[in-house]
């Protein structure tokens, strides 16, 4: 077993880079939610980072990691929306070129927050090869350097910053659970959180329609995304080549959740802790509150990774 592609040094070199260009977002509690959970929650609100998700940090840190001959050609990415707007914002900051290849299905929200952040969308159909291939085209045409969207040593160091500052604010969580579609968020939060507590428990929380994770996790390897139906359209990549293996190494159970216990998750954080979050965020919280993870014992304090905010307000679920 190689050693991982991420280490805790490289979380904290990113927590000191991306410092003056990402929000230290607050930590939230809820008597309603802890209620209904059965312990208590600690929300790590990264529905309130700039772009409106966690993706902030790791797009930052991999835009301000570049070299400056690199980063003058600009940076282009494949993503459905909130990565996209992350890196086109991180290069804004940095005053660089940003591509993004968006599918044509993307949410409008994404897309209008992409170009308002001036970025470059290029439209290409809603298949994962379509998306490489569109990149490796602009890429080409461009000279742009490619930053892949979760399956990136500086990408997830950078995601892993918001678990430094969660257990930095609360440092005597049994666990941490967080939503997971490629894997770049957990990878990140697995290595900081394991650096701050050896013993802090961690699971993954994924849709129904997309468990790719506990599908790999229960068979001790990678098993590919297929045909994946979920309304949260953040969590419908495969696994990454660099994020499994940290994943497999970390984790101790991956909590699946309908669709319906997401909504229902989603509409209580709205209504409760008047938090405006995504269906993506609302997995985790569904998870925390289902009866499998409630039936998971030795655990009192819980923290929750709220991954973003980025809602179609035309397009709600209820």
């Amino acid at each position: 077993m190689g050693e991982p592609a991420v280490g805790p040094g490289d979380v904290r070199r990113a927590a000191e880079r991306i410092g003056p260009f990402v929000h230290r977002t607050p930590v939230m509690t809820s008597t309603a939610l802890d209620a209904r959970a059965g312990r208590s929650l600690y929300f790590k609100c990264e529905n309130l980072q700039r772009a409106g998700a966690f993706k902030m940090r790791g797009a930052a840190n991999a835009v301000w990691s570049l070299p400056a001959e690199a980063a003058a050609r600009g940076v282009v990415t494949h993503s459905s929306g909130n990565f996209a707007q992350a890196l086109a914002l991180a290069a804004r900051d940095r005053g660089i070129p940003a591509h993004l290849v968006m599918p044509r299905t993307a949410p409008a929200v994404k897309r209008a927050a992409v170009e308002g952040y001036g970025g470059v969308v290029h439209e290409c159909e809603p298949t994962l090869a379509a998306r490489e291939a569109r990149a490796a085209e602009v890429e080409a045409e461009t000279g742009a350097v490619f930053l892949h969207p979760y399956d990136h040593p500086e990408v997830i160091a950078g995601q892993g910053t918001c678990a430094l500052e969660l257990l930095g604010e609360v440092p005597d969580l049994d666990a941490v659970v967080a939503p997971v579609g490629g894997g770049g968020l957990l990878a990140g939060v697995s290595v900081a959180a394991r650096s701050v507590n050896p013993g802090i428990r961690l699971f993954a929380a994924e849709p129904k329609g997309a468990d790719d994770a506990a599908r790999s996790l229960a068979a001790g390897r990678f098993v590919p995304q297929t045909a994946p139906q979920t309304i949260a359209d953040g969590l419908l990549t495969s696994l990454g080549r660099l994020t499994w293996p940290i994943l497999r190494d970390h984790l101790e159970a991956v909590i699946t959740v309908s669709d319906e216990e997401i909504t229902a998750a989603m509409r209580l954080v709205w209504t409760r802790m008047k938090l405006v979050i995504e269906p993506s965020a609302a997995t985790a919280a569904a998870a925390v509150l289902s009866e499998d993870f409630r039936a998971i014992r030795g655990l009192s304090r819980v923290g929750v990774v709220l991954s973003g905010g980025n809602v179609d307000l035309d397009r709600l679920p209820w």
